[in-house]
């Protein structure tokens, strides 16, 4: 075989399937895993008649590449990566590229950035989203890091991204840590979306008294409307599959989720850039108090379980548009908290994330891929930006229609019992972000009071700090 177009290091899942996708694209390839036994099953399994060559170690991957070299790492997140680049970068000259394609945190991928970069070396962090099929047949890209590994991996990459209307899914996103920033957001908007959902069917199983059967059919209906998405689709499919004693296969799943930080990273990241990422805080909170299930089973049995009986029948079409609004409404928060973080990021950092094209990179390939994407695309294109998508015209109505609808569910989900921490935080979001007048004036009153810190004035310059005197004789005095 002639020199290879691309290494790939890490034939996990993963790593295997976008090997196999780059191959498919007619690009040669060099793969290399840790355990040899890996990189030997993948070549007997998937390697005859395709030009692609194994690798023992790394120096002889390397080897085999044709320059610049491009390397693919596929590898877990964290030391490991480290570890590798340790192990690659004195093999490599100035002006090859490598690119980490796993869920790394983007502060090390900004720093792995600047360490290559003395070297002449490129890299790019990025984000991979679609799971084992997308990674297969078409995942959504987003890279980010060295501008100059751009026009070397464009194409390369975009060919084996999915498409919509034959645009690829796959864009530079900006500078540093910028790619694995916005796949970081991604997961926690991914987080949000699958406890919305969860929560949806919670309410129709435990406020509304459905079958499994029925809650499926709910879904595969939403999905020919406005909540059309991956996420909706694969639910509907989820809640029709049964068990071999002929029940549904998801009650004998325990009810305790896993995560891998990406939406914990999005929680805390909000909070140091002083962005209020409500809902998707909210659904990584849900998760962890699902892993406490003996404490929730043993509070169940103290304290009681959901109250008030099924709605009837007779009212259930009703409350089901309601959810319906709930869920619609709800996901639009969540977007329009993920892209309130991405620009402060982007603001803080110096990045120029182009956040249309964002939304459209996410319209397939990914697992958040929804109908509303090209909307929030739309939102993006008009001038002068709207500061949030809930300001965008076209959203700002879509709101005030589910209004009516959102409250009602919310309002189910507190008569009956039924834990709703996504959808009723999203609603709150809502109420205070329009809220001219909020509450926070007792806060800051209170905070004088105890603390002495002042407070602003509404009547007056509001440049100028206040204190009063509240134990005292209530006068107050302006605040250097």
């Amino acid at each position: 075989m002639n020199a290879a177009d691309i290494g790939v290091v890490g034939l996990g899942v993963m790593g295997s399937n976008l090997a196999l996708n780059l191959s498919d694209k007619g690009y040669r390839l060099s793969v290399y895993n840790r355990s040899p036994d890996a990189t030997r099953h993948f070549i007997g399994a998937h390697a005859a008649g395709r030009a692609i060559a194994a690798a023992d170690s790394l120096p002889q991957l390397v080897g085999q590449l044709s320059g610049p070299r491009v390397i693919l790492l596929m590898v877990t997140a964290g030391r490991a990566v480290d570890a590798l680049l340790g192990q690659l970068s004195p093999l490599l000259s100035p002006g090859d590229i490598v690119i980490d394609g796993g869920n790394s945190r983007y502060q090390d991928t900004g720093r792995r950035c600047a360490e290559l970069a003395e070297k002449g070396i490129h890299f790019v962090g990025m984000g991979v989203s679609g799971g084992e099929e997308g990674a297969r047949h078409g995942p959504s890209l987003m890279p980010g890091g060295s501008a100059a590994a751009w026009p070397a991996i464009r194409e390369m990459f975009q060919a084996v991204a999915a498409k919509v209307g034959g645009r690829p899914c796959c864009q530079w996103l900006g500078e540093g840590g910028a790619g694995h920033y916005v796949k970081m957001v991604h997961n926690g908007i991914e987080y949000g979306d699958m406890q919305l959902i969860a929560e949806a069917c919670h309410l129709m199983q435990h406020a509304l008294g459905m079958s499994h059967g029925e809650m499926a059919d709910t879904f595969a209906r939403w999905n020919t409307g406005r909540l059309e998405s991956y996420l909706i689709e694969i639910t509907g499919h989820i809640l029709r599959r049964t068990d071999r004693d002929g029940t549904p296969l998801v009650e004998k799943i325990l009810d305790r989720a896993g995560q891998k930080g990406t939406g914990v990273w999005t929680a805390q990241d909000a909070l140091e850039h002083a962005v209020p990422l409500t809902l998707i805080g909210e659904a990584v909170h849900a998760r962890m108090l699902s892993a406490r299930k003996a404490e929730r089973v043993s509070a169940a049995a103290l304290i009681g379980g959901r109250a008030g009986e099924a709605v009837p029948e007779a009212r259930r079409a009703a409350c089901l548009d309601a959810l319906q609004d709930a869920l619609y409404a709800s996901k639009l928060v969540s977007y329009a908290q993920g892209f309130a973080l991405m620009r402060a990021a982007a603001e803080g950092y110096g990045w120029r994330i182009p956040y249309g094209d964002i939304a459209l990179l996410w319209r397939a390939g990914c697992i958040i891929r929804s109908r509303c994407l090209s909307d929030i695309s739309a939102s993006f294109s008009r001038q002068p930006v709207p500061p949030s998508l809930l300001q965008d015209p076209f959203f700002a109505a879509e709101m005030k229609q589910a209004e009516a609808g959102w409250r009602q569910a919310v309002t189910l989900a507190v008569a009956r019992g039924v834990a709703a921490p996504a959808l009723s935080s999203a609603l709150s979001y809502y109420d205070g972000y329009r809220c001219a007048n909020g509450s926070a004036n007792i806060l800051q009153a209170q905070r004088d009071y105890f603390g002495a810190h002042g407070y602003q004035r509404v009547d007056r310059d509001e440049t100028a700090r206040f204190h009063t005197r509240w134990l005292g004789d209530g006068t107050e005095e302006k605040l250097p």
